[in-house]
């Protein structure tokens, strides 16, 4: 994140990755948050184990056996920056079900950047993009930004950005970009909302 920002944060630990986070979504329009994010989940992996994953692993039992590997990765590995979460069964639109969820009890990533904008821009959309671009399994993440919880559907596709409610849902009071435009006399350009 700091190579792509051009940025660091002198708070340590997870206070710093959320500062850059933030970073991440400023000076830039969404789009461009969004492809440096998919450049850094491709970075945490070997460029050919991607490939041969999507290659060899993806098309077995029609994608069911690479979702419930990655569901099962995504709990392991991730709770360090999610908080607490579990593999969970997720229903599939053949009308079966399989445990390639992953649900997310209350995401910190979300609750300590306080910021819709982030979460889309930062992680739910890139994430869904790397998963299905160059891992093979679609994913469908369904954050709640009332109670923090995520549930993540590998072996789902999304919808279209158009019909996500995800996309449609306003700043939380408690964001920081919202509270210094409110600061700045709803001064817009002064803080751009990472959301917009």
């Amino acid at each position: 994140m700091v190579q792509e920002t051009g940025w660091d944060s002198e708070k340590p630990g997870y206070q710093g990755l959320i500062e850059v986070a933030h970073r991440l979504t400023v000076g830039q329009d969404n789009s461009k948050t969004r492809d440096a994010a998919v450049r850094i989940l491709k970075s945490l992996f070997p460029p050919l184990l991607l490939e041969l994953y999507r290659m060899l692993v993806a098309p077995i039992h029609s994608g069911k056996f690479a979702a419930l590997m990655v569901a099962r990765v995504t709990a392991l590995s991730c709770q360090w920056l999610m908080g607490p979460c579990a593999v969970n069964s997720v229903d599939l639109p053949n009308g079966s079900s399989l445990m390639s969820g992953v649900f997310v009890e209350k995401c910190k990533y979300l609750e300590e950047s306080k910021c819709v904008g982030v979460c889309i821009n930062t992680c739910k959309l890139p994430t869904q993009t790397f998963f299905k671009d160059h891992m093979g399994v679609p994913l469908l993440m369904e954050p709640n930004f009332t109670d923090y919880s995520c549930q993540f559907k590998f072996g789902i596709l999304p919808p279209q950005q158009e019909v996500d409610d995800a996309l449609k849902e306003p700043c939380l009071e408690i964001c920081p970009s919202s509270v210094r435009r409110k600061e700045m006399n709803h001064n817009m350009d002064a803080h751009k909302c990472p959301k917009a």
